[in-house]
């Protein structure tokens, strides 16, 4: 595919994200239509489409509305692109039109709301939350998350890792978010065919989650239920430092892979459809609006509502008040979130310990994307004996 064709892709599959589709779907229903399509056209189409997601607004006020030709549009002009490859020739987007040409010659007048690519809405929480960082941390939002790796302390140490990567010509280096942490800088899209990844030797893991679980007590020897284990990246991390997890998830369909991740991990992790007992921690990382990690999963930030929200905080509540009764007496409660805000975090571990008089804070973690890696809340709690 030419330059110009994979614009004309990512007009297309944009189109169906503003007709509805998630955004997931629409690449993959273009790719299953686009069988000439490469492996390095669909990333690049997949590139156009994951930027133009994190900068809907800035790109709707540049290109001149919200339609796939207008959005990419203005994700060129806001990045200095070429926007000679609107020819229409060999599949690429047509010329560009007199009304076009006219919006591209005006100066650009962006509120701030648009320039930080940010919902109206949530401008006031997201400044509460964040005071000084909040400009800064909206502008980091709307790039790239680097690619992180956890070196699997179960099979060998972060020295290792980064040599069995580069062996595999994948550029790396160490992040300071914590000890495992892993950022690539080289060759990402190698990383799920290396043999480094296949021996288990690394696991892809934001290095803010990596940091959550380090921020945990001390887990060898420990009993630990993870309480929304999802896919199991922090279960698996916490065995590797020696606790003896169980994993539930109110969905049991996404623990599905947990085995076969844990088996070329070379640590064991017991899925619980009903987790009963004591135990000596137990995480939530409870379901959230995600606001962390909106560089990744940036339509959440355009799909998200205040009666969303709330919805959120109930069931974080709610979760709150399952998990709690499952910690032995002097045991630890963790409670984390990927949000940026605080009625995701502090209002809501503040309400539970309101509820829950035996419970209280020992230690707390914020982290943004200005630290490197996702927004991360943890609150620690101890039960009392």
């Amino acid at each position: 595919m030419t330059p110009g064709a994979r614009l004309q892709a990512a007009i297309e599959v944009l189109d169906r994200v503003q007709a509805g589709a998630a955004p997931e779907v629409a690449l993959t229903n273009w790719a299953r239509a686009s069988r000439f399509a490469g492996s390095k056209d669909r990333a690049a189409v997949r590139d156009h489409v994951y930027d133009v997601l994190r900068r809907w607004r800035s790109c709707a006020a540049l290109g001149g509305g919200d339609s796939g030709r207008a959005l990419v549009l203005g994700l060129l002009r806001g990045r200095g692109g070429d926007l000679s490859l609107f020819d229409g020739a060999r599949h690429a987007p047509a010329p560009l039109t007199a009304a076009e040409n006219a919006h591209l010659a005006a100066d650009p007048d962006l509120s701030e709301a648009e320039a930080l690519d940010c919902p109206d809405w949530l401008m006031p929480d997201l400044r509460a939350a964040l005071g000084a960082d909040f400009a800064p941390v909206m502008a980091a939002l709307r790039h790239r998350a680097p690619v992180f790796l956890r070196a699997n302390l179960a099979r060998t140490d972060r020295d290792g890792a980064l040599a069995a990567l580069a062996a595999e010509d994948i550029g790396a280096r160490p992040h300071p978010l914590a000890a495992t942490a892993i950022e690539v800088t080289r060759n990402a899209r190698r990383v799920r065919q290396s043999r480094a990844f296949g021996a288990g030797l690394v696991e892809l893991q934001d290095a803010a989650s990596q940091a959550v679980v380090e921020a945990l007590p001390p887990l060898d020897g420990l009993t630990a239920l993870d309480f929304c284990a999802g896919g199991g990246g922090k279960a698996l991390a916490m065995a590797a430092l020696g606790a003896q997890v169980h994993a539930h998830d109110i969905a049991p369909a996404r623990m599905q892979d947990i085995p076969a991740r844990a088996q070329r991990a070379g640590v064991r992790v017991e899925r619980v459809a009903h987790p009963a007992g004591a135990f000596d921690l137990v995480l939530v990382d409870a379901p959230c609006s995600g606001s962390g990690s909106w560089r990744r999963d940036p339509w959440g930030k355009w799909t998200l509502t205040r009666a969303g929200l709330d919805r959120l905080t109930q069931t974080q509540a709610e979760v709150l008040a399952q998990a709690a009764p499952l910690v032995a007496p002097g045991g630890w409660l963790a409670y984390a979130t990927c949000s940026l805000l605080d009625a995701e975090n502090e209002s809501s571990i503040r309400q539970f310990l309101d509820r829950s008089p035996d419970f209280t804070v020992q230690s707390t973690l914020r982290l943004t994307p200005l630290d490197g890696g996702d927004g991360f809340s943890l609150a620690t709690c101890r039960r009392k004996t």
